[in-house]
């Protein structure tokens, strides 16, 4: 097995000890690491609140995804970390706006904190050329 590195300069770099993604050599897995609103040309967080947060990871990961050739419309299983489960409602509303039925799998997980303070993160798994295999 043979790793293939997905990394575009249209999300942020990665700060850390992870790659943007990670698809697997000849296969059509893609594992897309977590994306939190930073905007990549200035690798800040970007103004604003809670929307303005989860249209930037949502921008942030379709940049991995087109890089790694597909889209959002590629993702079967997405993460989804808050900080604040009261932002649930605003969070199903704007995924709406990126993504048609069906939707992918998914999991809204509320948690203590995340890095740089931000209130929203996601990562997920794509597929692509999935229609090349029967299930």
């Amino acid at each position: 097995m043979k790793k293939r590195i997905i990394s575009t300069e249209k999300a942020p770099a990665a700060v850390g000890t992870y790659s943007q993604a990670v698809a697997i050599t000849g296969g059509t897995t893609i594992y897309l690491s977590g994306q939190i609103p930073l905007v990549p040309e200035t690798m800040g967080i970007v103004e604003g609140g809670i929307e303005e947060q989860i249209h930037q990871v949502f921008k942030n990961l379709t940049a991995v995804c087109e890089e790694a050739g597909g889209d959002l419309s590629n993702i079967v299983k997405l993460n989804i970390f808050l900080t604040d489960l009261n932002n649930f409602a605003v969070l199903n509303e704007i995924m709406a706006t990126y993504f048609d039925r069906p939707y992918p799998a998914r999991a809204a997980i509320g948690v203590n904190e995340l890095p740089k303070g931000v209130s929203v993160e996601m990562d997920g798994v794509m597929v692509v050329n999935s229609d090349q295999y029967s299930y």
